[in-house]
């Protein structure tokens, strides 16, 4: 099965964004380890101890996307998205049911040792499929903490399967996890499901196949369209009876094997994590935090520190050192100087926008983003927003694919796999493309617009907010079919681990300089060859009606909105030096933010949704920038 298992893994790890070996092969290893759980147990951070490896650790649901691929000791080993059960109810979900079906050899079914009961329902679902399962136990210190105590040997022995307390953190546990690897064993059933599958004639034998065979006999049973047409039977819906017994049972082995201690009075952290979802004080809390966020990045970041490297360190020290030094070589006037060192210089430009303009800025936004995931305040704004969002057609959830996205488009494409239903994702992906910078383009605009007052930076924000809300309702009155409820677990707070924070700042931060630095350089390229050809003029007259007429900007910025067709803050760049107006700074800002997303966001669109939907989010997110900031202008105008 190993060449099946290889095609399957290599599918699945190429949709995620992870720094693991996402092509780990199976020669040489003794089985396939799945790591399986709920969402935000701490699959990713076990995976990072057993494997040495870093995966994206972040305390909110959501951040596994597709799997991710390594070793520990003579395995292989698959940490899969989080999932509830092994239904295929969901992308999740049906991620984690081929992965176990198609690959995985033993389970290591991850438990949060603070919801016990809830967890167990997908680890009682694992044994009921006659998975070979060990359980890691994980979070025990976080459940004393909270007076929580679980009799660890009466559950390995209520389940019939081993159970070990791990410590990822600290890689506490790891060699009795491996240990115990040995004696992955298929548990104890529910007697009910027990009995649904002796009457299908279905039994436990000593093959790999045969698991396997049972597993797909229960999806079939629970209704899993799929396993029916592999077991060539009509589709049997039992699920809510299957589900009930299974609910029933693991909240029995729950009542034994754990109790609460006494504490006494709440403590300050769970009276604040209520406060934070408490409409009046959270939104409050949101708001003193934004407030925060603009002093340090939008002030002292985007100001004072960009002031430095881009106007000192940039344009005073290293930027003229570099063009004397070409000019030693070659004819300032000529073609080559000006391709490297000119307007648009490859070595020039490149360097002054990345490392002077954009980089500080996007160190800043990865760093507050880790912070805010770390924490599990992100999923806490998902519980707030979501009366406002469900007019929009969506829920709550949707805010983290929506404030992942100011980081990056691409990822935040990748995330609207959360969402409950089609309708869900495509209306979520559209409103990243048209109304979400990307931290990238938010530093460069921020730099635009900051020297003109908080109160300009404050009226693009508005416009944003307002097209964001005004298409949002539009798409939920024009879309059929219904949204999904918000069901979103609460991970506790939790204090950052700061190794996490760092290394995940500067693995995206990386991540970012590889993207940007050879899209930068081909632009410049473009630009440069563009501009000694006169395509760059024939363009600026050809845009004339729009630029100059509808927009009321100057000629020269088509060659700004040409930039953007690469990467939408390569477009703000190229507004920087033009000779604006504060009226056609804000409206070039806006109009720049909703033109359509950069190159790499449109592949993975047309990855997600399809090709033909790319190219009709493209247009129609242009048509939308264009209309929009025409409007805007005149009622500037108007008002100024």
């Amino acid at each position: 099965m190993s060449t099946t298992a290889d095609r399957l893994l290599r599918k699945y790890s190429g949709d995620c964004c992870s720094h693991t070996d996402s092509d780990v092969p199976a020669q040489g290893a003794r089985g396939t380890i799945a790591l399986i759980g709920n969402p935000n147990v701490g699959k990713s951070v076990l995976f990072g101890a057993l494997t040495g490896s870093y995966a994206e650790v972040s305390n909110y649901p959501g951040t596994t996307v597709g799997v991710m691929v390594g070793r520990f000791d003579d395995w292989r080993l698959v940490d899969t998205p989080g999932c509830y059960s092994i239904g295929a109810f969901s992308d999740d979900e049906r991620v984690t049911r081929d992965v176990l079906l198609g690959a995985a050899d033993v389970v290591v079914n991850v438990v949060d040792a603070v919801h016990l009961e809830r967890d167990l329902f997908l680890t009682q679902h694992l044994i009921d499929a006659s998975a070979p399962v060990v359980v890691a136990l994980n979070m025990l210190e976080e459940a004393q903490k909270r007076g929580i105590e679980i009799d660890v040997q009466g559950l390995s022995r209520a389940l019939g399967v081993p159970v070990v307390p791990v410590y990822p953190f600290r890689k506490g546990g790891v060699e009795k996890l491996g240990k115990a690897l040995r004696r992955a064993g298929k548990g104890n059933k529910v007697p009910y499901v027990e009995r649904l599958l002796a009457e299908q004639g279905v039994h436990d034998g000593d093959g790999a196949q045969d698991w396997r065979a049972v597993t797909r006999t229960l999806l079939w049973l629970e209704g899993d369209a799929e396993a029916a047409a592999q077991l060539g039977r009509e589709v049997l819906e039992r699920r809510d009876a299957i589900y009930t017994a299974r609910r029933d049972h693991v909240q029995g082995i729950a009542r034994r094997v754990m109790w609460q201690r006494q504490t006494g009075r709440r403590s300050w952290r769970e009276r604040f994590e209520e406060w934070l979802i408490t409409p009046l004080p959270g939104l409050l809390t949101l708001a003193a935090f934004l407030g925060l966020l603009y002093l340090l990045i939008g002030v002292f970041v985007a100001q004072t520190v960009v002031g430095f490297t881009e106007d000192t360190l940039m344009g005073e020290w290293i930027g003229p050192r570099i063009e004397a030094l070409f000019a030693l070589f070659l004819n300032p006037d000529g073609f080559v100087y000006d391709l490297l060192a000119g307007e648009f210089g490859v070595v020039t430009m490149t360097l002054s926008y990345i490392f002077g303009l954009i980089l500080p800025l996007v160190v800043a936004f990865y760093l507050t983003m880790s912070f805010i995931e770390d924490t599990g305040y992100l999923p806490r704004i998902a519980v707030l927003t979501d009366r406002v969002m469900s007019r929009m057609g969506l829920n709550g959830q949707a805010i983290i694919p929506m404030i992942l996205g100011l980081g990056g488009t691409t990822m935040a494409i990748m995330t609207t796999r959360i969402l409950g239903t089609r309708r869900e994702r495509w209306i979520a992906t559209f409103l990243l493309c048209l109304a979400i910078p990307c931290s990238a383009q938010l530093g460069v605009t921020a730099v635009l617009l900051l020297p003109l007052g908080a109160g300009t930076t404050l009226l693009y924000v508005g416009v944003l907010v307002a097209v964001f809300f005004l298409a949002g309702l539009l798409l939920n009155k024009v879309w059929p079919g219904r949204s999904s409820g918000l069901l979103l677990d609460l991970p506790p707070l939790r204090r950052p681990h700061l190794g996490n924070l760092l290394r995940k700042t500067w693995l995206k931060t990386r991540h970012f300089l590889s993207e940007a630095g050879p899209i930068f350089a081909v632009g410049a390229v473009v630009l440069t060859v563009m501009t000694w050809t006169g395509l760059m003029d024939g363009l600026a007259r050809l845009a004339g009606p729009v630029t100059s007429g509808w927009l009321q900007l100057p000629a020269e910025s088509a060659r700004a909105f040409v930039m953007g067709l690469m990467r939408r803050d390569f477009g703000v760049a190229g507004l920087y030096d033009l000779p604006l107006t504060p009226v056609q700074t804000v409206v070039a800002a806006v109009t720049m933010t909703l033109f359509v997303p950069c190159i790499a966001s449109l592949l993975m669109i047309m990855k997600e949704r399809g090709k033909a939907a790319g190219f009709a989010m493209a247009v129609s997110v242009i048509g939308v920038a264009i209309v929009v900031g025409g409007i805007f202008a005149r009622l500037l105008g108007l008002w100024l």
